[in-house]
């Protein structure tokens, strides 16, 4: 599991934010489009693509998309 590839996917969850906006340091819920939806999108997108399920506890307790990555890669 590699953190490019990681905010590569996160970043397609997002219809109107650039993708060159979200780094693996993008404070997430401060992006303009940041909203429920898109977090159930996160964690959709965690469980097809890693097979690894995340809660919404987890996406609270992150700040960056570094921060989710490290909690997914800890569940691996």
């Amino acid at each position: 599991m590699e953190i490019k590839d990681f905010v590569e996917n996160f970043a397609a969850q997002f219809d109107d934010t650039d993708a060159s906006e979200i780094t693996a340091g993008t404070v997430f819920k401060e992006l303009d489009e940041w909203s429920s939806l898109i977090a159930l999108s996160v964690i959709a997108m965690v469980d097809e693509e890693y097979d690894i399920t995340i809660k919404g506890d987890d996406i609270r307790n992150s700040k960056t998309v570094e921060d989710l990555f490290n909690i997914v890669k800890s569940k691996a």
